[in-house]
């Protein structure tokens, strides 16, 4: 039933001259999936208030609540189409009062985790698309009928949206900001190995599959949770940042299926922290990101870092190892000619990797292993406190090119998984002493010794160099046509 809502959804957005895309069909469908959340866990917590003989206080007044404005009911429990809204005047009703009316939850929130400040962020940064009031109506008919009140409901829903997400992820050459592979998330995860109570964090989560995939991971292998552990696991374990406005409304829509009432996300620039005020109390026991690379920062925004760089992936990753604990565990993704870029920054973040973290794994992955994105990547493996000694590598190699039709997956990434618990050598893997490592280049690109495909990549301007060779070769060939023309 699930599945075929969401179908139907689509279908109704399809005939929207505002949505054009698959982000638009997310963004939209997400927030109406969030109120009609909203209006189910209101439900709950005033029957649970019942129950315990106190007043509940709803978080909506009762004009905005989802059961008075999209799906009011009669006394047989169907739509009361006498009082359900459509057209003109359903459309005007959201554009002009309901989102004026919840972007001041910011306002009223005390603080940035609470359910009301979402509220207000994500009905401040996203606008109604849904042009046509009869349209809106048929979408909000189709969303009435989900209920994600049971784990088993929220579970299908959860995987239903995660499905969008990588449609979403894999429409476009952006889609890497927007989706990371399931199984790789998962590989990661398995290698770091969080534990409860320890608190994880994603300063650049997009829609946050690896806090997702994280709790999964948390509640599976701790099936004999305390109450008090549930809680801690509900609101002081997972934690995220996003810049970007859709990404940050995905992020909070996907952690809410998954379980987690009121994420811990805050919709901000990460990278405007100075590294210099990053206190002991703001630390992280676990890293786990993809943060977006080949992106530029300004001047005044590279100054909170020691290693001043335009390259967002670079900064990200000097923020990664500032911010987490002495012991604290990172598991991130990285453009893998950082391996072995001879530009300054590159040198002086690898030298910065390798002596105040023990880097002891990195994961060599293959192209399209991000569909939408055609950027080859490494994930990076590190402890903070203690010097790198030795570089455990593995070349990831599914035997076959990835793409739409042939994604990664987990079985892919068994065999890294097994042979990383010894960081054994094989066909595929290998070590490297630090102490061999160049110490003025620090260039990690080594050649796999058994016979695998060398990881150092040719340099940007031997690139640039053959580019240019290319573009002649093509000029002078479109001169020898037109001569013939």
């Amino acid at each position: 039933m699930f599945e075929q809502a969401f179908k139907n959804i689509d279908d109704v957005l399809r005939k929207e001259a505002g949505c054009t895309t698959e982000l638009d069909y997310v963004e939209q469908s997400s927030w109406l999936l969030f109120l009609k959340y909203l209006d189910g866990l209101e439900e709950d917590r005033a029957t649970e208030a019942k129950l315990e003989g106190r007043k509940y206080n709803f978080i909506l007044e009762e004009p905005y609540r989802w059961e008075k404005w999209a799906a009011p009911k009669g006394k047989d429990g169907k739509l009361d189409h006498n009082k359900a809204m459509t057209g003109d005047d359903l459309r005007d009703f959201v554009n002009q009062k309901l989102f004026t009316y919840l972007h001041a939850f910011k306002q009223k929130a005390t603080g940035p985790n609470t359910i009301e400040y979402k509220i207000g962020e994500i009905f401040g940064e996203i606008k109604n698309k849904i042009q046509s009031g009869y349209n809106l109506r048929e979408i909000i008919d189709h969303i009435d009928e989900l209920q994600f009140r049971s784990q088993t409901e929220k579970h299908e829903l959860s995987q239903l949206y995660e499905d969008k997400i990588k449609r979403m992820g894999n429409a476009g050459r952006n889609g890497g900001e927007y989706y990371t592979p399931r199984p790789l998330i998962r590989a990661i995860i398995q290698v770091v190995q969080p534990k409860l109570g320890e608190r994880i964090y994603d300063g650049a989560c997009g829609s946050a599959g690896f806090l997702c995939e994280s709790f999964d991971y948390l509640r599976k292998r701790n099936p004999d949770r305390t109450t008090k552990q549930d809680k801690t696991l509900q609101e002081r374990t997972f934690y995220g940042k996003e810049k970007k406005p859709l990404a940050y409304v995905i992020a909070i829509m996907n952690m809410i299926l998954h379980g987690i009432e009121a994420p811990n996300i805050i919709h901000t620039n990460t990278l405007t922290e100075n590294l210099a005020d990053i206190q002991e109390k703001d630390r992280y026991d676990v890293v786990l990101a993809n943060p977006p690379f080949g992106g530029k920062e300004r001047k005044e925004v590279q100054q909170n870092f020691p290693i001043r760089t335009g390259e967002t992936a670079f900064l990200f990753l000097q923020h990664f190892i500032r911010i987490l604990k002495a012991g604290g565990r990172g598991g991130v993704i990285i453009k893998n000619t950082f391996l072995s870029n001879t530009d300054n920054a590159s040198v002086s973040l690898r030298k910065l990797l390798l002596e105040s973290c023990n880097l002891h794994t990195v994961l060599d992955c293959p192209r399209m292993t991000f569909t939408g994105a055609g950027v080859q990547t490494v994930v990076l493996f590190f402890e903070k406190g203690a010097p790198t000694r030795k570089v455990w590598f593995y070349q990831l190699d599914p035997g076959r090119n990835l793409g739409k039709t042939k994604p990664l997956n987990d079985a892919d990434l068994a065999e890294f998984v097994k042979l990383h618990a010894t960081y054994a050598d094989s066909p595929k893997s290998w070590s490297v002493a630090t102490k061999s490592i160049d110490q003025t280049t620090f260039d990690l690109g080594v050649k796999n010794p058994n016979g695998g495909r060398e990881i150092a990549h040719r340099s940007p301007e031997t690139i640039m160099v053959e580019i240019a060779a290319l573009d002649a070769e093509s000029a002078e060939v479109l001169v020898n046509i037109k001569a013939l023309l």
